[in-house]
């Protein structure tokens, strides 16, 4: 269990182009509550519990989703129980298919077997459903 006052992970932010339609994708694709809001339009932010202490940050702001241009981070992946249900939800909520899900043998020490598939938000944020009890 996390520790919402220990070092460790906290959120991964992005500016969001259609704010309202970003934070409605994570309630009802992933289930997601808003666990904090702040500011006014067209300066919002929110703050989305992914369940375990940690958060999506949307802020209000961002480009039209043709024109943003991956920049460092690459993806962000979400830990879930079942890779298949939370890919079929996602899509249900309308995010773009980028990887059907999938066992991967990790070949690393030890080798370690995921679950995982990709999809794209309404912003074009890749994101990653990882399934596995040992990482």
């Amino acid at each position: 269990m996390s520790s919402k006052s220990g070092p460790g992970f906290h959120h991964v932010a992005y500016r969001a182009f259609d704010f309202d339609k970003s934070v409605e994708f994570y309630q009802k694709g992933f289930g997601y509550p808003v666990h904090f809001t702040w500011g006014e339009a067209p300066k919002r932010a929110a703050m989305i519990d992914v369940g375990s202490g940690d958060y999506i940050e949307v802020f209000e702001g961002g480009k039209a989703p043709g024109e943003v241009a991956e920049g460092v981070l690459m993806h962000f992946a979400l830990r879930v129980p079942n890779t298949d249900e939370a890919f079929a939800k996602a899509v249900a909520a309308g995010a773009q298919v980028e990887m059907e899900p999938k066992d991967v043998l990790i070949k690393g020490t030890p080798e370690t077997l995921v679950r995982i598939a990709f999809v794209k938000g309404p912003d074009n944020e890749v994101i990653e459903f990882f399934q596995n009890e040992y990482l």
